[in-house]
């Protein structure tokens, strides 16, 4: 992977809309670690152990509960706030110089103390290796990093980024012990140090344990004695059946809508399964390659936008786990607009899309294939897609067919432009519009469909990445959604909804779904 957010998982973890528990798992029950361990099963697997490779959900996962960041998003919320940082502030007027100070006393979980040289030997270490498979490629802006003592650390970039905070309070912003980790290479042994509120204390092909970091000093409040992660890796069946025998505690990216409305079923007249609901800026989208002899023609891209049915296909594909999308910008995201209900309106229009066609000189079926790949964006996306193609067939208008291809091979036919229409999804690095639209829509088009807009590259990225007051930046990004919709290089398709099924012993999951995409283990407690 070159970056997690243009390789990303959707969750494959869904259920039904009826019925969900989404006030279930209340805290309640012991705080300060004393509940008892957990065990935990999902489908992904962690890629990596070290910050400055790993870019997938697995690994930030561990990177989230092991490693400190500067920074942190709080529970349900998607501005950051001091972690391993005491303050944190830009400190010119034109949001190029960012300063943190430390906290006093800070130890990585093998007892070395945390200073400003171990923060600063992290974003150089990750920036020299600049590994395709980790997040180096968000910091473009990163010209050094200064350190005047041991508790501070000057940020300078090469150009006013305002969502600057938000970057290091992801995954990416993870702090590496330097006396632990080499200079010019990944550590590819299976281990992790770092000052996070759990230890690892071992990672396997079937599960990764972790304990409690007694050194942590931050803002977790650890209520359990410890977590199992178990890997399923894509076995549904063997999740769901761990689950319902009791062998995990939670189970969480691996139950298909299917599997937990079988789970419901069975548990209707007993209470020892909840499932439960979080928000979510997971996202799906149609993408273009506007350099194709077929959907590079406006009036094609317009006349599949103006006969795609979302709504159908969240109920009959997804069963109301996912929400129709109608802009790059999902809801819940500062600047969401609806540009593509407002320009296409919700319902399929076959005229509307034949006069597209028409105006383009189309005067035929469009023949189309739509490419999938199952295995990274989960075991319904060749279902969804197939679902595309009959409703675009139903109009008359085209002959699509569906093809799935292994995601190694997709990947490289995508960066090679073999593909005209294709599946991208996107979780999110951190909970800002700035995240859906500059990696799309910017320089490094990460969707390698030859979309270029010079208003949105030249003037609303730049003006609206510069901007400290992110509610401000609403209207550009209104603009830019609205250029988007008119351009058509994505359709957007739906917005995922965050499932976690857990025993009816277990506390606390819903505060690790939201839109931060940080899965908190620390706040599950455990009867």
């Amino acid at each position: 992977m070159n970056m997690r957010n243009q390789w990303p998982v959707l969750p494959i973890v869904a259920g039904l809309a009826s019925g969900l528990l989404t006030g279930c798992g209340s805290e309640t029950g012991d705080t300060g670690s004393s509940g008892s361990s957990v065990v935990m099963g999902m489908s992904d697997d962690v890629l990596a152990t070290d910050p400055a490779s790993g870019y997938d959900p697995g690994s930030w996962l561990l990177f989230n509960n092991v490693f400190q960041s500067l920074l942190s998003f709080p529970k349900g919320g998607t501005e950051p706030e001091p972690e391993a940082a005491k303050e944190c502030a830009f400190t010119d007027t034109g949001t190029k110089v960012y300063t943190c100070t430390l906290q006093d006393g800070l130890k990585f979980s093998n007892g070395d103390a945390l200073t400003s040289a171990d923060v600063k030997y992290s974003f150089d270490r990750m920036l020299k290796i600049n590994d395709g498979s980790g997040p180096a490629i968000m910091f473009p802006m990163l010209d050094k990093v200064t350190t005047p003592d041991a508790k501070t650390v000057v940020f300078h970039l090469k150009y006013a980024d305002a969502t600057f905070p938000s970057k290091i309070a992801s995954g990416a912003g993870s702090i590496v012990d330097h006396q632990e980790y080499a200079t010019n290479a990944l550590r590819k042994d299976n281990e992790a140090v770092g000052s996070g509120p759990y230890k690892l204390d071992s990672l396997s092909d079937d599960h990764a344990v972790f304990s409690v970091n007694p050194n942590y000093k931050g803002t977790a409040e650890v209520k359990n004695k410890g977590v199992t992660l178990k890997f399923f890796h894509g076995d549904q069946t063997g999740l769901k059946k761990a689950l319902l025998d009791n062998q995990v505690d939670v189970a969480y990216r691996g139950l298909a809508a299917d599997d937990i409305a079988e789970i419901e079923n069975q548990t209707a007249t007993s209470s020892g399964i909840n499932v439960v609901e979080g928000t979510s800026a997971e996202v799906q989208h149609l993408v273009f390659n506007m350099a194709d002899p077929v959907a590079g023609k406006p009036g094609v891209r317009k006349a599949i936008a103006y006969l795609l049915d979302r709504d159908a296909l969240v109920d009959d594909v997804y069963q109301n786990t996912a929400t129709p999308l109608y802009s790059i910008v999902p809801a819940g995201i500062n600047g969401h607009s609806t540009s593509f209900f407002d320009t296409y309106g919700a319902h399929p229009s076959r005229s509307k899309a034949e006069a597209a066609l028409r105006t383009e000189g189309v005067t035929g079926k469009v023949k189309l294939t739509l490419w999938s790949t199952p295995s990274r964006y989960g075991p319904s996306t060749d279902q969804e897609f197939k679902a595309i193609a009959k409703q675009l067939n139903a109009s008359g208008l085209f002959d699509a067919t569906v093809k799935s291809v292994a995601y190694s091979q997709y990947e490289k036919d995508v960066a090679a432009g073999k593909y005209g229409v294709y599946v991208k999804g996107w979780v999110p690095d951190y909970p800002d519009p700035d995240n859906f639209t500059a990696p799309f829509f910017g320089k490094g088009n990460v969707l390698n469909n030859n979309y270029t807009n010079n208003t949105i590259t030249g003037s609303l990225i730049p003006k609206t990445a510069a901007e400290s007051d992110r509610a401000s930046t609403e209207a550009e990004y209104g603009k830019l959604q609205t250029l988007v919709a008119e351009d058509v290089p994505v359709i957007p398709i739906w917005q995922a909804k965050q499932y976690a099924v857990v025993r009816d012993n277990v506390y606390g999951v819903e505060n690790c779904l939201d839109a931060s995409t940080v899965f908190r283990f620390w706040e599950i407690n455990k009867d």
